[in-house]
């Protein structure tokens, strides 16, 4: 394809080279008129493993030239990538003024332009900001209509600085968002040789991908560090730790736990939380983000408690109890405190979880339900239909077997609230005719 590339530096050199060296014909545009120099002589602007002798071949080559030109680079491409930065200001937001004014050029250049062309943003940028800022100015500038007279797609780099290259051939996925499916099949096509699989998703979602996943690489290390910082007082090795903690694969680094929802509970998360926050603070050891997770997951019920109280209905069905699917351990539960904090603000309440018995809660469980909700036996229904019937909103805590999914789906009436707490069947409910809430989708 002839791709045009808006931007010289760490990513769009390395984004360049590599397409030119994978046969595309590459006119890469910039400002900077002695990055434009140096890559007219063959030369890399900037410190990569392997960059300069690519950049070298790419020119050399002929498929790689670049240009101050921004008419002349959108007037020849199939695709314009736009690869500027979007720095942090000085109150934590992102400064768009150098992809806005892209933007414009490429918008003006496009006005001049009969052909269909796919403009792609891999500047890292928010959700909201292609639909509600780029989209529009394009539009304006260009006098065209995005989706019909040109394509738009933001497509999120995910690349190391030292092992870029690498990172360009060897992604783990490679995350499309688009406009529409004209636009992403063009997309995709730059990739069609990268054993990777290719994720098609919406705008805001590719973005909110890279920002995750950034955040997620910046809590790892924060978390290692407080994990750290604590072995250290207690004289263990913090590595030793950390090297058999990586090595569980299923439950530590995996998927699991990672799945938006309602709030953790149970006997062990919480308790065992505590416990280290109090040594580390015996110790005068500081840890910010631990010391955060229990706050967090008390604004999740919260939230979900607002929901209900938003709705304003004063007969709630609560479908789940216990703080998991096949359990009926009730300790420290979110659907616990849920209920509670339900009964003090005088809403009716009807419970039914098909795991709790009350028959057959001992020990520590069974006093644990006894103290926090005494009277729960007169609220406890035994069948779902009993629940849904007596209810005006509905509050789904867990998952729901797919015999239970059925029965709620069916009577569900059209004048019920469904509060939907875990995504039920991983997905929000099309074909419920009343209100629908959930958590945090």
């Amino acid at each position: 394809m002839k791709i045009a590339v808006f931007g010289l530096g760490y990513v769009g050199c390395v984004t360049a080279a590599c397409l030119a060296r994978d046969g595309h014909h590459i006119v890469g545009v910039d400002v900077n008129a002695e990055k434009l120099r140096s890559i007219q002589r063959g030369e890399s602007p900037i410190i990569e493993p392997g960059l300069p002798k690519m950049i070298q071949k790419g020119v050399a080559s002929g498929r790689l030239q670049v240009t101050a030109d921004a008419a002349y680079a959108v007037g020849h491409a199939d695709l314009v990538i736009i690869c500027v930065g979007t720095p942090s200001g000085q109150d934590g937001n992102l400064e768009l003024n150098y992809v806005e004014r892209v933007c414009q050029d490429i918008g003006q250049a496009l006005r001049k332009k009969d052909e269909y062309s796919v403009v792609v943003v891999r500047s890292t940028i928010l959700p909201g900001v292609a639909s509600e800022r780029l989209i529009p100015l394009l539009e304006i500038e260009s006098g065209n209509k995005a989706g019909r007279d040109f394509g738009f797609c933001v497509n999120p780099e995910f690349l190391r600085e030292g092992s870029a290259i690498a990172d360009f051939d060897n992604p783990p996925f490679t995350v499309v968002g688009q406009l529409d499916n004209q636009s992403g099949d063009q997309v995709a096509q730059l990739y069609a040789n990268i054993d990777a699989p290719i994720y098609r998703v919406s705008l805001g979602a590719a973005g909110m991908i890279k920002y995750a996943s950034n955040a997620f690489h910046a809590l790892k290390v924060v978390f290692a560090n407080e994990i750290g910082n604590l072995c250290q007082v207690h004289g263990v090795d913090s590595h030793q730790v950390m090297d058999v903690f990586v090595k569980d694969t299923r439950q530590n680094i995996s998927p699991y736990y990672l799945k938006p929802g309602f709030a953790f509970g149970g006997s062990c998360l919480g308790k065992d939380l505590r416990a280290l926050l109090f040594t580390a603070r015996q110790r005068s050891v500081r840890l910010p983000v631990l010391e955060s997770i229990l706050p967090s997951n008390q604004l999740h019920i919260e939230k979900a408690l607002n929901l209900i109280l938003e709705d304003g209905r004063r007969s709630v069905g609560l479908i789940g109890l216990s703080f998991k699917s096949n359990t009926d351990d009730l300790r420290e539960s979110p659907a616990v405190e849920l209920a509670e904090r339900l009964i003090g603000k005088g809403f009716e309440l009807h419970i039914y979880d098909q795991e709790v018995s009350l028959s057959h809660l001992h020990g520590s469980n069974r006093g644990y339900i006894d103290q926090v909700i005494p009277h729960i036996s007169s609220l406890i229904r035994s069948t779902l239909e009993e629940t849904i019937q007596l209810s005006q909103s509905v509050v789904v805590t867990k998952p729901l077997s797919n015999e239970e999914l059925a029965t709620l789906t069916s009577l569900l009436r059209p004048d019920q609230t469904l509060i939907d707490l875990v995504r039920l069947n991983g997905q929000s409910m099309p074909n419920f005719e009343g209100k629908y809430h959930g958590l945090c989708w």
